[in-house]
């Protein structure tokens, strides 16, 4: 899939911001469920390039623990980049993005409604030259870490 661009430098050359707002989102997006696609399409309404970054593997088993990811950068990256919303999916190693938001100067940095918009990491950043940042409402009842409790309770006891 030819959006997506791990390299993040090569990332910056390529996106063609003449007259063009980017909006910028990150996650683990382990396993992708109605929330996160209700939170990407409520991202790109706010722009015309939406760049989602990805924790890596070891960066969401810092985060997340051991067990996970279930799902792989490499899958994660795929699924990610083929939904509609999504223009260019990136990655990350570091437990927060950013470094990878001072290098891409998003005109738009979201994030989802569990996080206060002076908290979002990088707000700092996209604030001092002018830029927007948006804490977006969650779907209630939608979360990675229910779904997998709930297959566990189905599944496994």
């Amino acid at each position: 899939m030819e959006n997506i661009i791990f390299d993040v430098d090569k990332l910056v050359n390529i996106i063609d911001r003449k007259g063009k707002k980017v909006v910028f989102t990150n996650g683990c997006f382990d396993i992708v469920h109605y929330g996160h696609i209700s939170y990407l399409y409520k991202a790109k309404e706010l722009g015309d390039i939406l760049v989602v970054a990805l924790n890596s593997d070891e960066s969401v088993k810092r985060l997340k623990g051991e067990k996970r990811p279930i799902n792989s950068l490499k899958e994660r990256a795929a699924l990610i980049a083929s939904l509609k919303p999504v223009d260019y999916v990136t990655m990350f190693e570091e437990d927060t993005p950013y470094n990878i938001i001072k290098k891409i100067k998003p005109d738009v940095l979201v994030k989802g409604g569990d996080w206060k918009e002076d908290e979002i990491v990088g707000s700092d950043i996209v604030k001092s030259y002018g830029g927007e940042v948006y804490s977006l409402n969650f779907v209630e009842g939608f979360a990675t870490t229910n779904i997998i409790e709930k297959i566990i309770d189905l599944y496994c006891k």
